[in-house]
């Protein structure tokens, strides 16, 4: 079944409104018909509404309410990805999966190993796309919410940023003890926001990792082998995941 955002607006009663782009998606590519069922979710509170099509109009689509399904599909945590920024389109790849695999939001990180350098212009096409491929990936998913892809941060902007949660972790080649990552994973809690930050190629540097263990950031490791950068963080998400899914 597919799956489209609105504005809580646009849910008014038993009636809920199509708009946008959706539009010409479900008139000219999808090819559905009155009375075919959708999906729908605002956003916000994490609810499925299930709908079936009742009227199509030229800029809107009248949809009708069938029934509310309270038990959405985010985790009972939220996961806060900052992630340093890779070379090339890695990015997308990154966003695509991080939101298939739960995270509530992503911060791409500007660490002193990355390579990739934006100005203020590029950077602000480039948080137009990756939220793009965050939609998309949530819309795929079947995710209640549009996970947000924040403007970059540098590594302190960061490490400030994610105080507010209660568990926060850095993947680092040079951490020892999987005892110590399995405790921590293990001792999450469902309601929890958790932080994870992962290095671009490279790492971080070892001023970055004292800078984080002094904001009570944990260093972890995961294993024996070095992950790259897109990987180490769908291994972390992945984990969390199975955790944390009830």
């Amino acid at each position: 079944m597919y799956q489209f955002f609105v504005d809580p607006g646009q849910i008014q009663g038993k009636r809920i409104i199509i708009k946008g782009k959706d539009v010409n998606h479900i008139k000219n590519v999808l090819r559905m018909k009155a009375g075919d069922e959708i999906s729908v979710s605002n956003g916000i509170d994490g609810k499925e509404y299930r709908c079936g099509i009742d009227a199509f109009w030229e800029e809107e689509i009248i949809c009708e309410l069938r029934f509310v399904k309270e038990e959405g599909m985010e985790l009972p945590s939220k996961i806060y990805l900052f992630q340093g920024l890779p070379k090339a389109d890695k990015m997308e790849l990154i966003i695509q999966k991080a939101v298939e695999l739960g995270a509530y939001e992503i911060i791409p990180v500007a660490a002193k190993r990355s390579v990739v350098k934006l100005d203020e212009k590029k950077a602000k096409s480039k948080i137009l796309r990756w939220q793009g491929i965050a939609e998309a990936a949530a819309k795929q998913s079947k995710r209640g919410i549009i996970p947000r892809v924040h403007e970059v941060m540098s590594f302190r902007d960061a490490v400030s940023y994610s105080s507010f949660a209660q568990v926060k972790m850095i993947p680092y080649e040079l951490a020892e003890g999987m005892e110590k990552t399995k405790q921590i994973i293990s001792g999450l809690k469902p309601g929890e926001n958790i932080a994870v930050f992962i290095g671009p190629e490279g790492g971080f540097a070892e001023e970055e990792i004292e800078e984080a263990v002094k904001a009570g950031i944990i260093p972890i490791t995961l294993g024996k082998r070095i992950l790259r950068t897109e990987t180490a963080g769908m291994t972390v998400l992945s984990i969390l995941m199975y955790h944390l899914e009830q």
